[in-house]
């Protein structure tokens, strides 16, 4: 006997009589079949069953997701990390902060179980291994994870970002230690004409445009004579090097460096030298890098090696190459009194509220009058008692008239009028 036809189509949903006015619609999700409450007609249970499948189709169902199916926080956050590739510059840190601490922790939870709890025991597990600020880092990826998980919330099952519930002691936990006013820089002019003069010829020019024009080392090493005018004075940064491919700037924004009068002299015999066509700085050896893979740009560790030899030579403190470069120009032009408008447009930050990490060092930030506030005992004022109006004497005063012509009504007549009422 051939099979009977089904009347609907696969994932449909059935309508089952399971008594007098009882009618019950049944239907599978996720892979699970679900029953309905039971309803007094066909028609009625008809209506709800059209409507369950399309919620389910147009992926807005509503019902609440089995927490056995939801999946773990390890399989979607993995997902996450990928697409963050396309879209992030520093993913591969956010890549190397999911791999070592994020999922080992959390990869076998379920996405929708992980609370503030859990995350505070990450905090303080992670506390005596790495620096609160790589905690702070991991946490804020974390927090990221979450919002894209949120915004998927029919797949993932995910309602609610556990990082935004944390209290502000756990918070605490992860400030970070380093204090931006204690950053190292060459705090002397001469001396940085004596690291410059200590490093090789290539190395020596592109020290000075990092401290003369404060760029970052990845904008330095990409820099080409095109985006140089040496008749106009400014240079045109709008890519850098990151990881040993030429990329866009980490704020993805053009900007326009003035060529100061240290660094013009500098550039203009280094142009005579090159020729003016093409990169700036090559690297010092042929045939370096990788194997089918020739170096096109001049090395991070290269850069390093030559700093440390004439740092050493010229008796310095331990600094590193952006602290040697951008971050003396920077501090060197708010000690030159410049203004942190300008520098906060030269540097590429957002906003001046990045740039006042420097104002510190402002020579104005406390003028004479604030340093002498306690030199002299301070003068009291001399206090006027005020006088003691009588309510019940009536002052004859003039009436006055308003701008246009209208009686004024002042305190005095108001005294007047109130005494006459209290005798009558």
């Amino acid at each position: 006997m051939a099979r009977k036809q089904r009347k609907r189509s696969h994932g449909q949903g059935t309508i089952w009589k399971r008594g007098p006015r009882s009618f019950v619609v049944r239907w599978r999700e996720n892979g699970v079949r679900r029953c309905s409450p039971s309803y007094e007609t066909r028609e009625l249970a008809e209506k709800v069953r059209a409507k369950i499948v399309a919620d389910i189709q147009a992926g807005r169902a509503g019902l609440p997701a089995d927490p056995s199916a939801s999946p773990t926080l390890g399989a979607l956050g993995e997902e996450v990390i990928k697409r963050r590739k396309a879209t992030h510059r520093a993913w591969a840190d956010d890549r190397g902060r999911w791999d070592n601490h994020l999922e080992p922790f959390f990869g076998k939870t379920a996405a929708n179980k992980v609370d503030a709890a859990q995350v505070r025991a990450f905090i303080e597990k992670k506390l005596g291994e790495l620096n609160p600020a790589t905690i702070g880092h991991c946490v804020k990826l974390l927090s990221s994870i979450y919002t894209d998980l949120i915004e998927r919330t029919v797949v993932t099952g995910v309602t609610s970002n556990p990082v935004r519930s944390l209290h502000r002691a756990t918070r605490k936990l992860y400030k970070p230690t380093h204090d931006p006013k204690n950053t190292p820089f060459i705090e002397s002019l001469a001396k940085i004409d004596e690291v410059r003069s200590a490093l090789p010829e290539t190395i020596s020019v592109m020290f000075a445009v990092g401290v003369y024009a404060g760029l970052r080392p990845g904008e330095i090493k990409v820099l080409h004579w095109e985006d140089v005018d040496l008749e106009n004075r400014r240079m045109k940064i709008w890519r850098q090097v990151v990881r040993g491919s030429m990329g866009p700037l980490k704020d993805d924004e053009t900007r326009v460096v003035p060529i100061l009068n240290k660094l013009k002299p500098i550039l203009d015999q280094w142009h005579d030298k090159t020729g003016g066509a093409g990169q700036l700085f090559r690297p010092l050896k042929k045939g370096g890098g990788r194997v089918g893979r020739p170096s096109s740009f001049v090395r991070e560790h290269t850069l390093l090696r030559h700093l440390k030899d004439a740092r050493e030579g010229c008796k310095l403190p331990v600094v590193t190459w952006y602290q040697a470069t951008r971050h003396t120009f920077a501090s060197q032009w708010v000690l030159s009194d410049g203004s942190i408008e300008k520098l906060a447009s030269i540097l590429g930050h957002s906003s001046t509220w990045v740039t006042e990490r420097y104002a510190h060092l402002r020579p104005d930030l406390f003028k004479p009058r604030d340093l002498a506030m306690f030199d002299n005992e301070p003068k009291l004022a001399a206090v006027t008692p005020l006088p003691v109006v009588n309510p019940g004497a009536a002052t004859a005063r003039p009436a006055q008239t308003g701008t246009f012509g209208h009686a004024v009504v002042t305190t005095a007549r108001l005294s007047e009028v109130s005494t006459t009422e209290n005798a009558k």
